[in-house]
């Protein structure tokens, strides 16, 4: 399996673990031990989950949770007035905190690659508008905080 693809799983499997983090109260330790044993890159009720970067996983869920209130304030500015974070599906909360996890602190991950990421895992899940406001959220994060990174981006798209 590829880097990338390895990545993409990592990314399924942390907003998996966020999700049932969210509802059960499970704690960061206690769902990296689990899914690191019994889902990632096993076959589960004919489900088969895919081999996944491990350290980008636990990166992942251990930065979410230890970011959750900044990260959370700036999910909020971002969406709509009075849709706050806590009235969003947890599933949907799960993939807007990752996302705004790698665009905060992940700089080595491209926002391009960060957005179209959450936005394919938002697609797994739901086929209504949800990838949409996935979308809109995490481009309007990263235009908050990595505006430079667009901006190069934009540029050298327009001298070609």
């Amino acid at each position: 399996m590829t880097k990338p693809a390895e990545r993409s799983a990592a990314r399924l499997a942390a907003v998996q673990a966020l999700y049932q983090m969210d509802l059960s109260g499970k704690s960061v330790v206690d769902a990296l031990a689990e899914f690191e044993a019994f889902w990632i890159g096993r076959e589960v009720e004919g489900i088969e989950f895919q081999p996944s970067d491990n350290d980008f996983f636990r990166n992942i869920l251990s930065g979410v949770v230890n970011n959750q209130r900044d990260i959370d304030v700036r999910i909020d500015k971002a969406l709509a007035a009075g849709w706050p974070l806590k009235r969003i599906e947890a599933v949907l909360r799960a993939i807007l905190r990752a996302g705004c996890y790698e665009l905060m602190f992940r700089k080595d991950v491209p926002v391009r690659v960060v957005i179209t990421e959450y936005v394919d895992v938002t697609h797994g899940f739901y086929s209504e508008d949800e990838p949409g406001l996935v979308n809109a959220v995490l481009d309007s994060l990263a235009r908050e905080v990595r505006a430079g990174e667009l901006e190069r981006k934009a540029a050298g798209q327009t001298k070609r």
